[in-house]
């Protein structure tokens, strides 16, 4: 079925009676995703008491800035393929929200508020997805997860690559690899994608919690990026 050639699927297999597509396998042993898991959990905790008091500011300033709700959800592509919500502070206009991701954020985009404009540059507005990492769809250190309708240029992110869905053989994280290498920000060519997908299967492949933990010292220094807009 030369059809499927487009997916490059490893197998064939059952799920509740039904026949799918193996794209990919989870490369960490159980081990090593209850270390993982642990390591998350350690990290928000030690994170929590400071994040918590700039969570309250950030959101009144959002209140007094602009008219509607503190918090912006979008569906992102997580774990195995499987949808969830993320949780961001808004930085834009609520009735200029790109619910889809389908238009990318421009360095003078109009849909951005005050606030928001300072909260994306300092990376505050992710500050939310702690409450990810507890309800474990995301991890600390992981391919940043992108939403359904994301484009590298006119190319949704999985025409670009037929390795795209393995990225998400393990769970999203608020950092990652690609991030500390400098590939943040919009995909406006599918150079840029591709820079980021390396990275990000790079990081699937050769996973190890000495790597996790130098990826999240390297973040310390790239909170405030040229690139975050």
């Amino acid at each position: 079925m030369p059809e499927l050639d487009a997916l490059s699927p490893l197998a064939l297999t059952r799920i509740d009676g039904k026949t799918g597509l193996l794209l990919s396998s989870n490369p960490l042993s159980i081990s090593q995703r209850t270390l993982k898991r642990g390591f998350d959990l350690v990290v928000v905790a030690l994170l929590l008491p400071v994040a918590l008091p700039i969570a309250l500011l950030v959101a009144l300033a959002i209140v007094l800035d602009s008219r509607g709700p503190v918090l912006f959800r979008q569906q992102r592509i997580g774990l195995d393929n499987r949808p969830f919500d993320i949780l961001k502070f808004r930085s834009m206009r609520h009735e200029a929200s790109d619910a889809k991701g389908t238009r990318s954020t421009a360095r003078d985009d109009d849909r951005i508020t005050r606030v928001g404009r300072f909260i994306r540059r300092t990376s505050l507005d992710e500050l939310p997805q702690l409450a990810n990492v507890i309800a474990g769809d995301m991890s600390i250190v992981g391919p940043r997860p992108h939403a359904e309708g994301s484009r590298a240029g006119d190319a949704l992110f999985w025409d670009v690559d037929a390795r795209y869905w393995h990225r998400h053989a393990v769970k999203p994280g608020l950092t990652g690899l690609a991030q500390v290498r400098g590939h943040r920000g919009a995909t406006h060519t599918s150079g840029a994608l591709s820079d980021r997908l390396q990275a990000d299967l790079e990081y699937v492949a050769n996973w190890s919690l000495a790597r996790d933990v130098g990826i999240l010292a390297r973040t310390l220094r790239i909170l405030v990026h040229a690139n975050a807009y």
